[in-house]
C-alpha cells in the first residue's frame, strides 16, 4: 500500500494513532445533583444584581486583555495602558448610546408622518380578495361578537328610572411640581444604571491590574493538584473568549456598514440608527439579526405607500446575511467557540430567563467559559457534555450504538465520513473491531440475547457491503504507481509502525469467523481489506469450519486460511482449528487472530503462541492479520501429538527387527 493519503501525504502509522487518540476510553461523566443545581440557578437569580455587573466585567477583562498586553509591549506602563484601555472602550460604548437615543428620538417625532401610508397598506389588504381578505374577515368577525354583545345588554330588564346624567364639568388639573422634583424626575431613572456601569469600569479596571494575582488564586481554589490542567483551562478561556469577543465585533461590523449603507440608499430613514442595532443585536445568535431586520421592514412598510421598498429591504438583509455566514465568518472567525448549535439556542434562552436582555447578550460568551471550565475541570465535565459541540461518544462506541440500533446506514454514513481521510484498514482496525470487541463483551456478560447477537452481526456485515465502492476505489488508487519522490510498496511489514501493507496479487485467502456471529462480521472485514490489496479471497461462516465441515471446505486453490476470533479465551478452540486444517492440506498456510482495540500486542508474545498452537502466525489487529495472510514464508509443518509420537518411536524398532529378521 503507498502512502498516498486522499487529503496530503502521510504514512498509515499517523492515521492509527490519530484514530487511536481519539478512541482513548474516557471516564463515566457524572451529572450534579438536583440540589446543587437548583441552588446555583437560584443563586444566579436572586443575586443577579451582583452577579451581572461582574459577569459583564469579566468578559470585557477577556476582550481588553490582548490590548492591554499590546500597549505593555509598546513600553506604556501598566497602569496608564490598563486605564486608556478601559476608557476608550467605554468611550465607545457611551458614543454608541448616544448616537442611538438621538437616533430613536428623531425617529419618534417622525412617526405620526408615516400613519397614512401605514392605513393605506392596511386598506389595501383588507380590499385583498374582493371582500374575501384575512382582514376583512377578521373584522366582520369582531363586529358580529360586539353586536351580540349589544343585543344581549338591550334584553335585560329595565332598571330602575333615574335622574338623567349630568352634563360632565371639565376638569384641568395643574401640577406644579418644584425645580428639584423636575430634576428628580429625570436624574433618578439614569442613577441605576450610571452606578452600575461605573461600578464595571471599577471592576474591570481591578481585574486587569490584578489579573495575574487573581488568575494565582482562581488555581489556588480549583485546581491546586492539578497545576498544568488548570493553566491550560485558564489559557483557553481568555484566548477563546477574547478571540471571540473581538472576532464577533469585526464581523458585526463588517455587517453593519453595508447594511447602513444599503438602507440610506434605499431611502430608509435613520439608517445609522438601524446600522447601529444590527452591530449590537447580531452579537445574540440566530435571533439577533431577525430583530435587527423587522424594525426596518416595519419602517419600509410605513414610508412608502408601495410594496418594492419592503422587498428591497429584505432583500439587502438576507444577502449580507448570507455573505456574512458563509464568507465572512469562515475567513475571520469561523466555528470557534466550540458550542453545538442547539446549546447557543438553550444558552440564550436560559440566560435570558435569568439575567433579561443583558443575559440574552452575554449568553455564548458565557456559556463558552463554562464549556472550557467543563472540558479541563473534571468536576465541570457534565458542562462540555451537554454544551459542547466535540463528539461525546467514541468512534467504535458511537458506531456500536448504531448497530445496536440495527442502523447500518448511519453507521456507513459515519465511515465514509471518516473514509474521506483514513484508510479502510484504519478504520476497520481502530473502529469497526473495537465496536464489535463491545458487543462480545456484552455476550459474555449476559447482556446481549442470541436475536440481538444477530442484529449486530447483520448490520455490521451491511456495513461491509455498503463500503465496497469506497473499498474498489481505493483499490484503484493502490494501482497507481507512487510519483517520484514518494515511497513504494513494501513486500514485507512488521506493523503500522514501519512499513506500509504487502502485495496480495496472485494469492489467495480464505477469511473465516471463529466462533459466532460477530467473529463472521470481523471477517468480512479483513477480507475486505485484503481484497484492496489485491488478493482472491472468499469468505466462509463459523459454522462451515466446524470440525464435521472442515472436509467440505474447498482448499485446493487456497494458500492461506486465516481464523479470527473476537474471544481472547478461544486459544484451545483455535489451536484445535489449525490442526484440521493443517490435516485437511499439508501445504496450506494457517492464521489465528486474537482482536484487541491497540492491536500492538507484544510480537514475541504472539510468535510464541503461534509455536504453542502449530500456527503459521497469530496477529491481533488488522495490520498484522493482513501482512500474516499475505506472506511468502512456507507454511508450518503439523506437529503430532504426545501420545502418536511414542507409538512411532516404540514402532521404529519392531520395523528394524522384522526387516533384519527378513
Amino acid at each position: 500500500m503507498t502512502a498516498n493519503r486522499r487529503n496530503g501525504t502521510a504514512s498509515p502509522a499517523q492515521g492509527l494513532e490519530d484514530i487511536l487518540s481519539a478512541a482513548a476510553p474516557r471516564p463515566r461523566t457524572s451529572l450534579p445533583n438536583v440540589a446543587t443545581t437548583v441552588t446555583t440557578v437560584a443563586a444566579l437569580y436572586f443575586g443577579r444584581e451582583v452577579f451581572l455587573p461582574i459577569a459583564i466585567a469579566l468578559l470585557l477583562t477577556f476582550a481588553l486583555a490582548p490590548l492591554v498586553s499590546a500597549l505593555k509591549r509598546v513600553g506604556i506602563p501598566r497602569i496608564a495602558a490598563v486605564i486608556a484601555s478601559v476608557l476608550s472602550a467605554f468611550a465607545a460604548l457611551a458614543l454608541f448610546s448616544f448616537i442611538v437615543v438621538t437616533q430613536v428620538s428623531e425617529l419618534a417625532q417622525n412617526i405620526p408622518v408615516y400613519q397614512t401610508n401605514i392605513l393605506t397598506k392596511i386598506r389595501s389588504l383588507k380590499e385583498t380578495g374582493v371582500g374575501g381578505g384575512i382582514i376583512a374577515k377578521l373584522s366582520r368577525v369582531v363586529e358580529r361578537v360586539g353586536q351580540e354583545i349589544d343585543r344581549q345588554d338591550a334584553s335585560l330588564p329595565a332598571a330602575t328610572p333615574e335622574k338623567p346624567p349630568r352634563e360632565p364639568v371639565p376638569v384641568e388639573i395643574i401640577a406644579r411640581e418644584r425645580p428639584l422634583e423636575v430634576l428628580q424626575n429625570i436624574v433618578g431613572p439614569l442613577i441605576s444604571p450610571l452606578g452600575s456601569a461605573g461600578l464595571i469600569i471599577v471592576v474591570v479596571i481591578f481585574m486587569l491590574l490584578e489579573r495575574e494575582d487573581l488568575r494565582d488564586r482562581f488555581i489556588r481554589l480549583v485546581g491546586y493538584g492539578d497545576l498544568h490542567r488548570t493553566t491550560e483551562a485558564l489559557q483557553e478561556a481568555g484566548k477563546r473568549v477574547g478571540r471571540y469577543l473581538l472576532m464577533q465585533l469585526v464581523v458585526n461590523i463588517v455587517y453593519a456598514i453595508p447594511i447602513a449603507a444599503g438602507l440610506w440608499i434605499l431611502g430608509i430613514p435613520n439608517a445609522l440608527l438601524w446600522g447601529l442595532l444590527a452591530l449590537a443585536l447580531r452579537f445574540v445568535p440566530y435571533i439577533g439579526p431577525a430583530i435587527g431586520m423587522l424594525l426596518p421592514l416595519f419602517l419600509a412598510l410605513a414610508v412608502a405607500p408601495g410594496w418594492s421598498l419592503v422587498l428591497w429591504t429584505a432583500a439587502l438583509f438576507v444577502v449580507m446575511e448570507l455573505v456574512t455566514g458563509n464568507v465572512v465568518e469562515p475567513w475571520l472567525y469561523g466555528s470557534r467557540t466550540g458550542l453545538s448549535p442547539l446549546a447557543i439556542i438553550v444558552a440564550a434562552i436560559f440566560w435570558t430567563w435569568l439575567w433579561g436582555p443583558l443575559g440574552l447578550i452575554l449568553s455564548t460568551p458565557l456559556t463558552v467559559c463554562l464549556v472550557v471550565l467543563g472540558r479541563h475541570v473534571p468536576q465541570f465535565e457534565f458542562l462540555d457534555v451537554l454544551f459542547g459541540n466535540e463528539p461525546v461518544l467514541e468512534p467504535h462506541a458511537r458506531l456500536y450504538q448504531r448497530l445496536l440500533a440495527g442502523d447500518p446506514e448511519e453507521a456507513t454514513d459515519h465511515a465514509e465520513e471518516m473514509l474521506e481521510e483514513k484508510y479502510l484498514f484504519e478504520f476497520y482496525d481502530k473502529v469497526a473491531i473495537p465496536a464489535l470487541l463491545l458487543g462480545e463483551r456484552d455476550r459474555v456478560r449476559g447482556v446481549m440475547g442470541d436475536l440481538q447477537r444477530r442484529q449486530v452481526a447483520a448490520s455490521a456485515l451491511t456495513l461491509v457491503a455498503n463500503l465496497d465502492d469506497d473499498a474498489q476505489q481505493e483499490a484503484a488508487e493502490e494501482d497507481v504507481p507512487p510519483e517520484a519522490g514518494e515511497p513504494g510498496d513494501h513486500d514485507d511489514a512488521a506493523g503500522a509502525d514501519e512499513a506500509d501493507l504487502p502485495d496480495g496479487t496472485d494469492m489467495s485467502v480464505l477469511c473465516a469467523g471463529g466462533r459466532g456471529e460477530l467473529d463472521d462480521a470481523a471477517a468480512a472485514m479483513l477480507a475486505q481489506v485484503l481484497e484492496v490489496q489485491g488478493a482472491t479471497v472468499s469468505k466462509v461462516g463459523f459454522a462451515d469450519i466446524d470440525p464435521a465441515n472442515i472436509r467440505r471446505l474447498e482448499l485446493d486453490a487456497i494458500d492461506t486460511v486465516v481464523v479470527g476470533f473476537l474471544n481472547r479465551d478461544s486459544v484451545k478452540h483455535a489451536r484445535f482449528l489449525v490442526r484440521r486444517l493443517k490435516r485437511a492440506k499439508a501445504a496450506l498456510r494457517v492464521g489465528i487472530v486474537f482482536w484487541s482495540e491497540t492491536g500492538n500486542d507484544d510480537k514475541e508474545t504472539a510468535e510464541k503462541l503461534a509455536h504453542d498452537m502449530n500456527a503459521d502466525f497469530v496477529a491481533h489487529g488488522m495490520v498484522d492479520a493482513v501482512v500474516g495472510a499475505l506472506s511468502n514464508e512456507p507454511p508450518v509443518a503439523v506437529k503430532l501429538i504426545a501420545k502418536r509420537r511414542m507409538r512411532r518411536q516404540r514402532a521404529a524398532p519392531k520395523k528394524v527387527q522384522a526387516a533384519t529378521a527378513s
